[in-house]
């Protein structure tokens, strides 16, 4: 055990029981470290128990845009939203979930695969938000606030019930032929632990 100091650290520095890399230098293990990170890595050695091989950039194709997680979710909100506007103003009951599904269907397909987990959870509250937006912009201006827009809210989610369903299953099922499950393994590695 390292003896005691009685006063404080320097102004700038970490305290004596902090290792930092200027401490560090002089020890082995330090040297340790630095001799193999400098070492380079030899065609035909296997990586060492425990290393993940560094993952090489995908080329992908020019004409292929690639959303992410939390654009495909917007995407969703917005088409969402604005089916609702014109179902409201055209009198088509089912246009807000025709746009979803169709939202549903265009992110699915378009969302960069690292981001399918985070989609395929979203399309319900990123729906739920989207009406609730629309039905408050509706309700403005009327009377009873409040309960107009709770009778907006359970009418329009009782009418796109089955297209809310719909839309869901297509993202879960598209989503697993596109490398979900892979997405699942890597989260059930970092939690616990093994990565």
């Amino acid at each position: 055990m390292p003896p005691r100091r009685k006063e404080g650290p320097e102004p700038g520095e970490a305290p004596y029981f902090v290792r930092t890399k200027a401490r560090e230098r002089g020890t082995a293990a330090a040297q340790k470290t630095q001799r193999s990170t400098e070492r380079p890595a030899r065609a035909g050695r296997p990586a060492a128990k425990g290393r993940h091989p560094a993952k090489q950039p995908v080329e992908r194709p020019a004409g292929t845009p690639r959303l992410t997680g939390r654009g495909g979710v917007l995407l969703i909100a917005l088409l969402s939203f604005a089916g609702t506007m014109i179902a409201h103003a055209g009198s088509w009951p089912a246009l807000p979930g025709i746009a979803f599904t169709a939202a549903c269907l265009l992110t699915a397909a378009m969302v960069r695969p690292p981001d399918l987990l985070s989609l395929s959870v979203s399309p319900p509250i990123a729906f739920f938000v989207s009406v609730v937006a629309a039905e408050s912009v509706l309700a403005l201006g009327n009377e009873g606030f409040a309960r107009v827009l709770v009778l907006g809210l359970a009418s329009r989610l009782a009418e796109v019930a089955p297209y809310l369903f719909l839309g869901t299953a297509l993202v879960l099922v598209i989503a697993v032929f596109r490398g979900l499950p892979g997405n699942l393994r890597d989260l059930g590695d970092e939690l616990n632990g093994r990565r």
